[in-house]
């Protein structure tokens, strides 16, 4: 799994704001970009994928099928950092899709959370002991600067030669 995504193709400034809406536009007007950029065997199922769960609605951005994986890969977006609650709410997605999607020869469905940024610690424990197949990966618009990438590169460095 990629980590983070560049969604350059989007066309999005890279500026601090902008609607998580934008986001999922962008990406459907470039599908064929992004499906590149998911990997091999992607198929686009559908957006805003609408699930009756409980007398409610709810909806999951962005819905693939993966033919060479035989099953359904779930992705929310989320513009700003992902939080342990987008965690529980994709393995509720995840738990409606095995038991009301998928069919007796699919394999269990994959879920991904994409944000901008995310927290390692808290992820750890919100993922601990989920038996799904739930990821969370960043994504970023654009490459970072020459610069940019050789300061990471040198952080990186001086903290290998430091253990």
């Amino acid at each position: 799994m990629h980590d983070p995504f560049v969604l350059e193709f989007t066309g999005l400034e890279q500026k601090k704001r902008y609607k998580e809406s934008d986001l999922k536009k962008a990406l459907l007007d470039n599908m064929e970009k992004f499906l590149l950029e998911l990997g091999r065997g992607f198929a686009f199922y559908g957006r805003q994928y609408v699930m009756p769960i409980g007398g409610r609605q709810f909806k999951v951005d962005l819905v693939f099928y993966n033919c060479i994986l035989k099953c359904y890969v779930l992705i929310d977006l989320k513009r700003d950092e992902i939080s342990h609650g987008d965690i529980g709410q994709m393995n509720l997605y995840l738990n409606y899709f095995k038991n009301e999607v998928c069919m007796p020869d699919d394999n269990p469905p994959i879920g991904i959370v994409l944000g901008s940024r995310r927290d390692e610690v808290l992820m750890e424990y919100a993922l601990e002991g989920i038996t799904n197949q739930l990821f969370v990966a960043r994504y970023q618009l654009y490459l970072p600067k020459k610069e940019e990438l050789q300061a990471q590169l040198d952080k990186v460095l001086n903290e290998t030669q430091n253990e």
